[in-house]
């Protein structure tokens, strides 16, 4: 028995369309949802993000407001434009890609953010009304993971939900996330520190695997019939690529797919719900301006 592909490139379009719908209804009230992404420097994954970005806003019928900076950009210039950004009431979401340049500090620059146009989801504000389970923007991976789990028809109330990975970003929102009443699961956060990891993962019916390590997640790690997400991207290098790597996620897919009863690919699976929950969030501030 082979798992059941979750595809997340149709997923995200289906997302989009929707997104896309409702922008339109919005326009024709006289609201275009705005989102500004600050680049800062010229990190070659970062840009390809950016551009990505760029790509959907233009899909869905969004104002784009990108800035690119120069990597010699200082800390005041940046929180200056944050602050200009904040004020201007055609700007629905801000969004600050990083990593940053060293010399700038990230938690200062987060933190500048207004938490009514933090379409990340990184603010404390609301990562705590998160926590609490007040209405906040919810981070993209994670949210986009929730979304996957609905739309490939999955049950999760009542499941054994196993998350591996800590990170603010992945691993302890969407922990938080799987535990809501909306979805119910009861939750095991693993991390570097856990022991016999691979006892407590053949316990999950749904795997989420958050580690930034390829391979971490092998077939003995599996209970059959498990769902597993795999929102690992590694670069591993491949001669037979014109760029010299491929992407590998932190499971063996290989040995995974006649396990697993579910399963995201690499790429293709949680990375393009990342960008289409973005689009969700800017479209969500917008409406929260409007009202």
């Amino acid at each position: 028995m082979s798992a059941t592909i979750i595809d997340g490139k149709e997923v995200a379009a289906q997302v989009r369309a929707e997104v896309a719908e409702k922008v339109s209804a919005l326009k024709a009230k006289g609201i275009t949802p705005c989102l500004a992404v600050i680049l800062v420097g010229e990190n070659p994954a970062s840009v390809s993000y950016v551009t990505g970005k760029q790509k959907a806003l233009a899909e869905v019928g969004m104002a784009d407001r990108s800035v690119h900076l120069p990597e010699t950009t200082t800390e005041e210039e940046l929180l200056h434009l944050i602050g200009e950004l904040n004020a201007d009431s055609s700007v629905h979401g801000i969004l600050v890609q990083l990593p940053l340049p060293k010399h700038i500090d990230e938690e200062k620059v987060l933190l500048a953010i207004d938490p009514s146009k933090d379409v990340d989801g990184f603010h404390p504000v609301n990562v705590g009304n998160l926590v609490i389970g007040k209405k906040a923007y919810l981070p993209c991976t994670p949210h986009g993971i929730i979304v996957l789990l609905e739309k490939a028809g999955i049950q999760t109330s009542g499941k054994h939900a196993v998350v591996i990975g800590r990170s603010n970003i992945v691993g302890k929102p969407v922990s938080l996330l799987l535990a809501r009443k909306e979805t119910n699961c009861t939750v095991t956060l693993c991390h570097t520190g856990t022991k016999n990891i691979e006892e407590i993962t053949r316990q999950a019916d749904i795997l989420v695997a958050a580690a930034g390590r390829p391979h971490t997640v092998t077939k003995d790690m599996v209970k059959p019939g498990a769902v597993v997400i795999d929102v690992g991207v590694n670069r591993i290098p491949d001669s037979t690529k014109k760029s010299g790597f491929r992407l590998i996620g932190d499971c063996d897919f290989e040995d995974l797919k006649d396990v697993a009863g579910f399963i995201t690919p690499v790429p293709g699976g949680v990375g393009p719900m990342t960008i289409a929950m973005l689009m969700f969030n800017t479209l969500e501030a917008a409406e929260n301006a409007r009202k």
